[in-house]
C-alpha cells in the first residue's frame, strides 16, 4: 500500500526542557502527522548516548535514553516540582539541544523522582523488572559501575569487575544496591512513557519506523556481559574493528571501532540474541530499518590498534541464514535495510532473498552519470525513497552545494530550470518522492520546513555540532500541514 511518512528525530521535538522528548509536544507531532495525511513517523535510536552524543554509539542496544523522560508528567504525578526543574539550566537555545547541559540536569531531577516513588507498590513496575531482565540487570549493574569508575569504559575497570568475577559482582550489587534500583526506576519511566506514545500514534493512524544499528558500541553493556557474543581475545580486547575501506571520498577509509560479532557462536546459538534483539525491537516500533545491511552479507574487517581503515579485509557475514532464524522465531519481519552505497551483486541478491524494502535517496540521484539507480524512473515499488536522511544535507543544503552539472541536471529532470525560488526547488523535490512507484516515501521534516544546513542532524565523522537540531514550537505550520496534505492526497499515499 502507498503511504509516506516523515524523518524527525525524537530530541530534535519542541519541548520545555532542552531537548526533545515524550511530552505534549509529542503528541502535538502526532496530531499533526496525522492531519497532513503521513502514515509514519521515523525516528533514530532511542538508546543512552555518551561521549558524542550519537545515537549509534549507545551504552545499550535495550535500555532507552533519560533524556526523552517527559519531565512534566513528572510534575503532574507529584515526583517534581516546578521550582526544583526550574533550578536548573537546560540551555539557552530553542534550535539546538546543550548536550552538557542537559547531562548535568537529568539525573539529579531523575533521582529526586526516584526517592519519592513508591516502587513496591507498583504491580506494573515488578512486571516490568520480570519481564525485561535479559537485559535491564546487567544494564544496570554496567550503569551504576560505570558511575562509580568515573565514567571510565569497562575495559578500563579494576579488573575483577571488567571480567565479570561472580563474587565481585555480588559485592557491588550489595554496595550499589540503591543506584540499582534507581537505574530500574529510570528505565521503567521510559518504557512506560514511550510505549504510552507509541500507542497514541498507533491509534492515530500513525506508525513507528525505529532505527537499529547493526553493531553496538565498544563501551556498553552488551559488550560488557556478553563478550562471547564478539570478536574479542582472551582479555576481552578487540581482534579486530568495524569501519569502511579507502573510497572516492575518503582516501584512508572510516574507521568506526565496533566491535565486530563472533557469528560462529551466533550460529551456535542459534543466533538467540538477534532473536532477543529484534523481538525488543518490534516491542518498540512497527517497523525497524537496520542500519549498514551490507554487513549480514560481508563485513569490513581492520585490526584492533590501526589507526586508519586502510588495511582491512572483507569477511562473510551469516547472509539470509539469520534472516530465516528471524522469521522461523518471530514471523513476518517489518523491515527497511539501509543499503547505500557501493553494493556487490552478492548484497543485492540478499535484499532480494530477504524481500525487505531497500532505500532510495534523491540527493544520489543527480550526478554526471544521470543514470542513477537512485532516479525515480528507475525505483521498484518494494522500496523506500527518501530526500535525504539525517546524514545528508537538507534538500535546500544540497542545492546551495551542487556543482553546476548537478544542478543543471537536477533542475532539467524536475522541470524547474526557470525557479528562482530555491524553498520551491526544495517541494518539487519533495513532489518527486512523494510521486515515486515506491511503496513507502519518507521526507525529515527539515525538508518540508525549507530549511538549510544549519538544521542538518549529522555530518559523518565530523565531530560537534551533530544530533542537535530542534524544532521551534509553531514552527510545524498550518500550511505546511495542509500542503503536504494535498501532495499525499493527489499521489494516492
Amino acid at each position: 500500500m502507498r503511504a509516506s511518512g516523515v524523518l524527525l528525530p525524537v530530541f530534535s521535538l519542541p519541548s520545555r526542557f532542552g531537548i526533545g522528548c515524550f511530552s505534549k509536544e509529542a503528541y502535538t507531532f502526532v496530531d499533526e502527522l496525522s492531519a497532513a495525511g503521513q502514515k509514519y513517523w521515523q525516528i533514530l535510536p532511542l538508546g543512552p548516548t555518551g561521549y558524542g552524543d550519537s545515537p549509534y554509539q549507545s551504552f545499550s542496544t535495550f535500555a532507552g535514553n533519560s533524556y526523552f523522560i517527559d519531565l512534566e508528567e513528572l510534575i503532574r504525578q507529584g515526583l517534581l516540582t516546578e521550582e526544583e526543574c526550574a533550578a536548573y539550566d537546560f540551555g539557552d537555545s530553542e534550535n539546538y539541544v546543550d548536550y552538557g547541559k542537559i547531562y548535568l540536569s537529568r539525573r539529579p531531577l531523575l533521582y529526586q523522582a526516584y526517592q519519592r516513588y513508591d516502587l513496591e507498590r507498583d504491580q506494573e513496575y515488578g512486571a516490568f523488572v520480570r519481564e525485561n531482565g535479559f537485559w535491564l540487570e546487567d544494564y544496570c549493574l554496567y550503569a551504576a559501575l560505570k558511575e562509580e569508575n568515573e565514567g571510565k569504559s569497562w575495559n578500563e575497570w579494576p579488573t575483577e569487575q571488567r571480567d565479570r568475577h561472580p563474587g565481585a559482582l555480588q559485592e557491588c550489587r550489595e554496595k550499589l544496591s540503591d543506584k540499582l534500583r534507581f537505574f530500574r526506576f529510570v528505565q521503567y519511566l521510559f518504557y512506560k512513557q514511550w510505549h504510552a506514545l507509541k500507542n497514541y500514534a498507533n491509534e492515530n493512524g500513525v506508525e513507528i519506523i525505529g532505527d537499529l544499528p547493526i553493531y553496538v558500541a565498544f563501551d556498553s553493556a552488551d559488550t560488557w556481559s556478553n563478550p562471547m557474543l564478539f570478536q574479542f581475545d582472551e582479555e576481552n580486547n578487540p581482534v579486530a574493528v568495524a569501519g569502511c575501506p579507502p573510497d572516492y571520498f575518503s582516501a584512508k577509509g572510516q574507521l568506526w571501532g565496533n566491535p565486530l560479532y563472533s557469528w560462529e557462536y551466533h550460529r551456535n546459538t542459534d543466533f538467540s540474541w538477534w532473536v532477543q534483539r529484534m523481538e525488543h525491537s518490534y516491542s518498540l516500533y512497527n517497523v525497524v530499518r537496520i542500519d549498514h545491511f551490507r554487513g549480514f552479507d560481508e563485513y569490513y574487517s581492520i585490526p584492533y590498534g590501526d589507526e586508519t581503515a586502510e588495511f582491512g579485509h572483507w569477511e562473510k557475514g551469516p547472509g539470509l541464514e539469520l534472516f530465516r532464524v528471524l522469521k522461523e522465531r518471530l514471523g513476518e519481519l517489518r523491515v527497511i535495510a539501509e543499503d547505500l552505497g557501493l553494493l556487490t551483486d552478492t548484497v543485492q541478491q540478499l535484499v532480494t532473498d530477504t524481500g525487505f524494502p531497500g532505500m532510495k535517496v534523491l540527493q544520489f540521484a543527480f550526478d554526471n552519470t544521470e543514470n542513477s539507480v537512485y532516479l525515480p524512473h528507475r525505483h521498484i515499488q518494494n522500496c523506500v525513497v527518501y530526500t535525504g536522511t539525517h546524514d545528508n544535507d537538507t534538500v535546500k543544503g544540497w542545492y546551495e552545494s551542487l556543482n553546476e552539472h548537478d544542478l543543471w541536471f537536477a533542475r532539467e529532470y524536475m522541470q524547474n530550470q526557470e525557479e528562482t525560488d530555491l524553498d520551491e526547488a526544495v517541494w518539487d523535490m519533495i513532489r518527486l518522492a512523494i510521486s515515486s512507484t515506491a511503496d513507502l516515501a519518507i521526507v525529515p521534516l527539515q525538508d518540508y520546513l525549507c530549511l538549510g544546513n544549519e538544521a542538518r542532524i549529522n555530518t559523518p565523522s565530523a565531530l560537534g555540532n551533530n544530533w542537535g537540531w530542534r524544532l521551534r514550537d509553531g514552527q510545524f505550520s498550518r500550511q505546511i500541514i495542509d500542503r503536504m496534505r494535498h501532495l499525499t492526497r493527489i499521489y494516492g499515499r
